[in-house]
């Protein structure tokens, strides 16, 4: 059994080695190909190089003709015109005309290096990367041949070792055996004697032979690691060093070159365009003027005055006056005088009247300028200090800063929460999707600006439930702060994990204690409300679940660090503990005073009192009683047909009475399907079939009642123990 478990372990042995020098010869071929790969690369990108140089010095070329056949075109043109050398226009035509021949020469001068100087380099440098490519790859062939070649003796060696060390164990093994046999024979004691000799010096013999075979595996190798070392370490350096001489220092070359022309042109462009701007900033038309009047002297020389030539002796050379004529010239006279005073002064007004205008103007805009800047002092100092005011935390509802959840006016719950919670109370318990339907965006700037300006505007008239309840997440999520601090947040998850419901509570409890009281109150009053919410989960779809899905981002925050994906859910599931536990997490109002949440909220205190004592209750009851139509399972513990006492006070607040009917019969099923159909949102009593009692804007639950003296239908009253 053991000589066979030592065979498979020579054999794993031999394989091994097998696998090993198979992959380092697939590896060294492998280098092969990545040093022809890298010729092809460095023989296409000489070729590349090469061809591009050579097409741009032909567009080079073609650019260099093209610019001076135009500077030959419109150079012929000025030489047929002549026109005036001392012309600042013609110095700038002259000027570009002549930056344009500049170009046209520079261009010429890129366009021969490219095709010519800079291409031969390249075309010596392939060939010479090529043939040293060639050589490199020769003494890697050579290198590898010879690794592989101590490889091999390095795997004989190994084999006559793994041979002689098998053959020492098996002779060893039966010297062993012959003792033993020694020890239990003695009768034959001189054969055994003999065969242990015998024995003794065939494992002498085959120890020293194994002695040698593994000197041999061992320096084998060691000279197999030291090549290998030597090969990859700097062996292929080098190969790749030699495949490169002169490729990188060539191709260095012939790019310096191309930008040392390249610049030379610039350079020349930047002269050219300068002096271009120098003819430019000399353009002058009075010089222009002038420089053609005295061109053209001639042409334009005033004329000699024209002379008077009497006719036949006539020697009367000025204008007369005489009496038959003075009047004829007087009134001539004073026509033209007025005439002319008339063209002056209008003249005159149109030249005062344009200063006059540009003066105008100019005060208009000191006028605007001065009155502006009084206003912006105004408003900045205003701005100032209403700025240190806001900062103080005084006058706005919906500062992004938690002090306000206790401001200076003794109001321990934010306006923005108790307005939001108030109104969701009386209008949106039975609203399918509150706080997960989006609301409008509009109505939610609207409201949040009324709340900034310390109004209060669901006082004064109904809005969208949705654009409510948005509000309230957003004052929420726009404190810098969130509700609960970040630096407990990690230890609320923790507790949060705790499958023990009274331990996990009692846990929660201890953290929330820690917090300052102000911020206890608002806790206790929002998860009061979320829990109540909860409760109509039939009707408006909303668990406690998906409650701490709405509300969970704003609340609670992790720290910048935290992977926001793989918090989410334990902040979930945080807060849904927070809405289904808050009575046993939350202190109670004996513990940590400040007002507490109630279910049941009306126009004034007294319209839905908490203790009222029983011959209150009495004096309060209508005349009037009430049967149910139906059992009402959802929160009813009332049947079919039982009587129900309403508070007076309660029906004068939210009950609009209608003129009473004749007192309905019990129907069955059938029947009051058809004539009282369900509406699909509220479950409310068609009006058609039978009149309602309208409610007022703080109503809650719906009921289907029968009064005294006639049928009706109570829509969303109280049911609660403290409304009676």
């Amino acid at each position: 059994m053991s000589s066979h478990v030592k065979l498979r372990k020579e054999k794993v042995g031999i394989v091994d080695y097998d696998t090993q020098i198979k992959e380092v010869r697939c590896q060294l071929v492998d280098q092969l190909k990545v040093l022809d790969v890298q010729l092809e690369q460095k023989s296409q990108q000489l070729q590349d190089l090469s061809d591009y140089l050579r097409r741009r010095g032909e567009i080079e070329s073609e650019y260099s003709r093209s610019l001076e056949k135009l500077a030959e075109k419109f150079t012929s043109r000025i030489k047929k015109k002549e026109p005036s050398s001392h012309s600042s226009v013609a110095q700038v035509w002259l000027a570009l005309l002549s930056q344009t021949r500049q170009d046209s020469r520079d261009h010429n001068g890129l366009s021969e290096n490219c095709s010519s100087v800079l291409i031969q380099p390249l075309t010596h440098c392939l060939e010479y990367t090529q043939r040293l490519a060639k050589k490199s790859k020769d003494i890697c062939t050579l290198l590898q041949d010879g690794l592989l070649k101590v490889t091999t003796e390095l795997q004989t060696a190994w084999r006559t070792y793994y041979q002689y060390h098998s053959d020492f164990v098996c002779a060893e093994g039966k010297l062993r055996e012959a003792e033993k046999q020694e020890e239990k024979q003695k009768q034959s004691a001189k054969k055994l004697e003999r065969l242990i000799e015998k024995r003794q010096g065939k494992v002498k013999e085959i120890h020293l032979k194994c002695s040698k075979a593994r000197n041999d595996y061992l320096l084998n190798l060691a000279a197999v690691n030291s090549s290998m070392n030597k090969y990859y370490l700097q062996d292929i350096s080098a190969l790749i060093d030699c495949a490169d001489v002169g490729y990188h220092l060539s191709l260095s070359r012939v790019m310096q070159a191309y930008l040392s022309r390249r610049w030379r042109v610039q350079k020349s462009l930047s002269s050219g365009l300068q002096q271009l701007q120098d003819a430019v900033s000399g353009l002058d038309q009075s010089r222009d003027r002038d420089a053609l009047l005295q061109d053209h002297y001639s042409t334009f020389s005033m004329p000699l005055r024209f002379p008077y030539q009497p006719h036949d002796g006539d020697q009367v050379s000025e204008v007369s006056a005489e009496s038959e004529m003075r009047c004829e010239l007087d009134t001539r006279f004073r026509q033209i005088q007025t005439r002319l005073k008339a063209v002056t002064q209008e003249t005159e007004e149109v030249k005062h009247k344009t200063a006059l205008t540009m003066i105008r103007r100019v005060f208009q805009k000191v006028r605007e300028y001065l009155v502006g800047s009084s206003l912006v002092s105004k408003l900045q100092a205003k701005h100032d200090l209403l700025k240190v005011a806001v900062e103080k935390g005084i006058g706005s509802a919906f500062l992004p800063e938690q002090v306000m959840l206790s401001n200076a006016s003794g109001q321990q719950i934010p306006i923005v929460v108790e307005s939001c919670i108030c109104f969701i109370n009386l209008n949106g318990l039975h609203h399918e999707g509150i706080f997960r339907v989006p609301g409008s965006q509009t109505e939610v700037n609207a409201l949040r600006d009324a709340f900034e300006r310390g109004e209060d505007p669901l006082a004064e008239r109904s809005y969208d439930l949705d654009s409510v309840a948005g509000v309230l997440k957003l004052y929420f999520r726009s404190l810098e702060n969130p509700l609960f601090p970040i630096d407990s947040t990690s230890q609320l998850l923790e507790h949060a994990q705790i499958s023990s419901e009274a331990e996990r509570a009692a846990q929660l409890k201890t953290v929330i204690c820690s917090y300052p009281e102000p911020v206890i109150v608002v806790m206790r009053y929002l998860f009061a409300f979320l829990h109540h919410v909860s409760q109509y989960s039939d009707e408006n779809m909303m668990q406690p679940y998906n409650l701490a899905v709405c509300f969970g981002p704003s609340l609670l925050r992790g720290d910048q660090d935290d992977d926001v994906v793989t918090l989410q859910p334990q902040i979930n599931a945080l807060v849904k503990s927070l809405i289904v536990q808050h009575e046993s997490i939350f202190p109670s109002q004996g513990q940590v005073g400040g007002p507490v949440y109630e279910k049941c909220m009306t126009l004034e205190q007294d319209d839905c009192e908490a203790n009222i004592e029983e011959g209150e209750l009495e004096a309060y009851h209508s005349k009037d009683g009430g049967i149910f139509f139906f059992a009402y399972l959802g929160r009813s513990f009332l049947s079919n047909c039982d009587h129900v006492s309403i508070r007076f006070s309660c029906l004068l607040q939210i009950w609009r009475p209608e003129p009473p009917l004749q007192p309905p019969h019990r129907v069955n099923d059938r029947e009051r399907t058809a004539a009282a159909p369900w509406s699909t949102a509220g479950r409310l009593w068609d009006q058609q079939a039978a009149p309602s009692l309208q409610l007022g804007r703080r109503s809650r639950f719906q009921w289907g009642l029968s009064a005294g003296q006639g049928g009706c239908t109570l829509q969303d009253t109280c049911t609660d123990s403290e409304c009676g």
